[in-house]
């Protein structure tokens, strides 16, 4: 008999109105994997509603340094309970310091477990379009919007320190349905053998 394979770890991480959390999501449902957002865990820490707090201000509030590490930390609770019970597990949140994508790496190597960062990105007109349908949506869950976003994007440190073949990076400006095949191909190249020199 086979032995079952190991459960992944993804995060799709980027900065806000990336395409992350569309992608993230319908990449897990596809995979029949455990869906974790960062907007929704946050409130929920915060025993707020999903839709709850549009206006919310950078680095105040529920958006504190503090309450949220309180919330990756979260995150990472979630994962891990559901990673040693088998279950493959995707986290969609901005990860936008190396010592927070390090501490999931450091879960991932306690672990013995695959993790592969997706690094979503598209042009700064689609990002602000999107950003505006966004706030016309009651249901959306994220309170990005764009002077949120370019004080984000200043604090924001490029994944320089992810090792190779760990991190995929898509350009979010096509149909899911496309996003999804390339992000398929392209994790079937990140865990394709490289050729040995000499």
């Amino acid at each position: 008999m086979k032995p079952f394979p190991p459960p992944l770890l993804f995060v799709f991480f980027g900065l806000i109105a990336s395409g992350k959390s569309t992608l993230g999501q319908a990449f897990a449902e596809k995979k029949e994997m455990r869906y974790y957002n960062s907007d929704v865990v946050r409130k929920e820490l915060a025993g707020k509603l999903a839709a709850d707090g549009r206006q919310a201000e950078f680095d105040q509030g529920i958006y504190t340094k503090t309450f949220t590490d309180k919330t990756y930390t979260e995150l990472l609770k979630q994962a891990e309970k559901d990673l040693g019970n088998g279950i493959s597990v995707i986290l969609d949140a901005s990860y936008q310091d190396p010592d927070e994508r390090l501490r999931v790496r450091k879960l991932a190597e306690k672990m013995a477990l695959p993790l592969y960062f997706v690094l979503c990105l598209c042009p700064e007109d689609e990002m602000k379009r999107r950003m505006e349908i966004r706030a016309r949506d009651p249901k959306a869950v994220s309170d990005g919007r764009w002077e949120i976003y370019l004080k984000q994007k200043e604090r924001y440190r490029p994944p320089a320190e992810l090792p190779p073949g760990s991190l995929i990076t898509i350009d979010t400006t096509e149909s899911v349905e496309n996003l999804l095949g390339t992000l398929t191909t392209l994790l079937a190249a990140a865990n394709r053998p490289q050729p040995t020199k000499g």
